[in-house]
């Protein structure tokens, strides 16, 4: 006997519409905490609420939240101003991350008294897009990364070192230029863009005898030191 297909067509229905509703209203909730800010993301590890009896699986160990890669401690001056460069241009818009969040990873690398602390915080703000700016560039799955090209201790440090009084710097302050290629990349309506960009900064650093490097301060992008 064949059974009547009205009623499950019309079961069907209502569940596709309450799935989209549901889906619009996850959205909307993730759309409003990507303008108002949220912290880092955590894996969640929890089963899900149900009143079905437990499943035989093995529990699984919690996993770690994700973390934006720390910049590696050196005593390598070079070295070390590059990874800071990379740290500077290094973003993912889906990472569930802000610009704040990849502002702490260089900050973390600053100068250690704090003397220098909210100087560099205000310099690496000018590098990374604000966060109307991060709202905008989200839903494009928008990524960003350095191609550095050279790096060279410029001509007019020699002539700053030498007009700076004494214990103006640091022990072991220097200064890197770093040239290179800015790369974008995204999703547009569903075909992959990318853009590339020629940048130039100078990074300020200090790296004191058997200690490691730290940063103090970063140039005006696009007006660095020759």
């Amino acid at each position: 006997m064949k059974l009547p297909t009205a009623p499950r067509a019309r079961r069907t229905l209502i569940a596709l519409i309450a799935a989209l509703s549901l889906a619009i209203l996850v959205a909307g909730i993730g759309i409003y905490g990507l303008v108002i800010g949220s912290e880092q993301p955590t894996e969640s590890t929890d089963p899900p609420l149900s009143s079905a009896a437990p499943s035989a699986e093995p529990s699984r160990e919690p996993t770690s939240p994700p973390r934006i890669p720390s910049i590696p401690q050196t005593t390598d001056a070079e070295a070390f101003a590059r990874s800071v460069a990379a740290a500077l241009f290094t973003w993912d818009t889906g990472s569930g991350f802000l610009p704040l969040d990849y502002t702490a990873v260089i900050l973390d690398a600053a100068d250690p008294t704090g003397f220098e602390q909210s100087g560099l915080a205000a310099d690496i703000a000018t590098y990374l897009p604000t966060p109307s700016a991060w709202a905008q560039l989200r839903p494009y799955a928008t990524t960003q990364r350095l191609e550095i090209i050279s790096v060279f201790v410029p001509n007019a440090w020699a002539e700053a070192l030498s007009q700076a009084r004494p214990g103006q710097l640091p022990d072991g302050a220097v200064a890197y230029t770093i040239e290179g290629i800015r790369h974008r990349s995204g999703v547009w309506n569903g075909d992959p863009i990318t853009a590339e960009h020629p940048v130039a900064f100078t990074i300020f650093i200090a790296c004191p005898a058997d200690d490691p490097c730290y940063v103090l301060r970063l140039s005006q992008l696009n007006n660095p030191l020759r």
